[in-house]
């Protein structure tokens, strides 16, 4: 099973289409991308992904969907159960400890997460976690990324994937304020 894994998407799709065109022609088994996971922020993007994919979504709700609960959900695969959250009540901001402690509590071997718009694909305490970043605000200086993950009697892999390796670099709009401009801006999406 071929999983494409997006979050933090905020109402923009573009970059989601062309990273789906791309990466569906490149799964390292042959096979085309299965089905999508949203990990939140905006959960209406995940259903006309969908839509417009033809492909099944399973999504959490996060905090920018006015989701202020501990949401998430659990994807039963062959090979292996998927604890999919945005991670905002999780404190993803401050490690994955609790993600950790989640997943293993309900049976997961992988936490697909958002909320940091920073790109995750490592393993704590033999859990698989992946957050796949951002393709709409991402945090880590690039233009954008998402995941894959590639399920099989084999085992679990695959990556993060970043725009600007697919596509080249666009050139960035020059920043706008300072310090306190991106504090206020930050803190207003708690």
């Amino acid at each position: 099973m071929n999983f494409l894994i997006l979050s933090d998407t905020h109402g923009h799709l573009e970059k989601v289409y062309d990273m789906y065109e791309r990466l569906n022609s490149m799964t390292p088994d042959g096979k085309k991308i299965d089905e999508i996971i949203h990990c939140g922020d905006y959960s209406r993007d995940a259903k006309t992904i969908g839509d417009y994919l033809a492909l099944p979504v399973t999504f959490a709700e996060g905090n920018c969907d006015g989701c202020n609960l501990r949401n998430f959900k659990i994807k039963k695969t062959p090979y292996g159960n998927i604890l999919i959250t945005h991670g905002h009540m999780e404190k993803v901001d401050c490690g994955t400890d609790i993600l950790s402690y989640l997943a293993m509590e309900n049976c997961c071997n992988t936490v697909c997460f958002g909320h940091t718009h920073v790109p995750v694909f490592q393993t704590d305490s033999d859990i698989l976690m992946i957050n796949p970043g951002s393709l709409t605000y991402p945090r880590d200086n690039t233009e954008g990324s998402c995941g894959i993950l590639n399920i099989s009697e084999k085992g679990m892999d695959g990556g993060i994937f970043y725009y600007e390796h697919l596509f080249g670099s666009v050139k960035k709009k020059k920043a706008r304020g300072g310090l306190l401009r991106g504090m206020i801006n930050y803190s207003d999406r708690f």
